[in-house]
């Protein structure tokens, strides 16, 4: 098994932690997104979205996040609480997952991200997005009362939403006005240090590209303006 990903993208860290997680035996195929690696026709062959993870599983070749997540719980541990049977449990860890694929992490990457790596500026209209999707997963977090994510027990829905939270603190966001957010952030990391050092190790590379981006002028983006570099 290989899973093509990059160092400090959350889809691709959320899906290493599920990895080691599982204990799955793998193979870690860095793809240099400077590069624009995951641009090349070569690599469309794997992905036609030219999107980064992408799992190899004996030719059986699997792209986005989410669905690598459960793919590796169904086939590899079909019996492992972290994707539970039960279709009530499973529901609310498909909900969260659908949670930051569709609403949390869009608007971390617009605010965080894209302006790291790309020609944009961090706006108040972003800000905004970003706290409405941040109160939005305080309240679940009110609402039940869990520990974590999905329920009192950890799930693959954990995975991504850290790595989500994660891009806030690599700049500092004051994550002041969501204390059960953070209670629970700060627990998973405490609680699951070999899970969270993959986390952190793509922390560290996102809080020092925000001290100094990346010059990706060498890359030709079919949507992102690239920042021009002065040399």
């Amino acid at each position: 098994m290989k899973i093509y990903a990059v160092s400090d993208g959350p889809p691709s860290l959320a899906v290493r932690m599920a990895l080691k997680a599982l204990k799955i035996p793998h193979e870690h195929i860095p793809v240099d997104f400077g590069k624009g690696e995951h641009m090349t026709d070569e690599y469309a062959k794997m992905n036609p979205q030219k999107e980064i993870p992408v799992l190899d599983d004996n030719g059986f070749f699997i792209s986005e996040s989410n669905a690598i997540l459960q793919y590796l719980c169904d086939k590899y541990a079909p019996e492992s609480p972290l994707y539970p049977k039960d279709p009530t449990q499973r529901a609310i860890v498909n909900q969260r997952l659908c949670f930051n694929l569709a609403f949390l992490y869009p608007n971390i990457s617009a605010y965080v991200m894209a302006p790291i790596f790309f020609d944009y500026d961090r706006t108040p209209i972003g800000l905004k997005k970003l706290n409405m999707a941040l109160s939005a997963f305080e309240t679940y977090m009110s609402r039940t009362g869990t520990k974590f994510v999905a329920g009192n027990a950890l799930t693959i829905a954990d995975f991504p939403l850290v790595t989500s939270v994660m891009c806030l603190e690599a700049i500092n966001f004051d994550m002041s006005a969501y204390p059960l957010v953070s209670k629970w952030y700060a627990g998973f990391k405490q609680e699951f240090p070999e899970l969270w050092a993959i986390s952190a190790a793509g922390m560290a590379e996102i809080a020092e590209f925000e001290k100094n981006p990346p010059d990706l002028t060498g890359m030709e983006h079919p949507i992102h303006p690239i920042r021009k570099v002065q040399k």
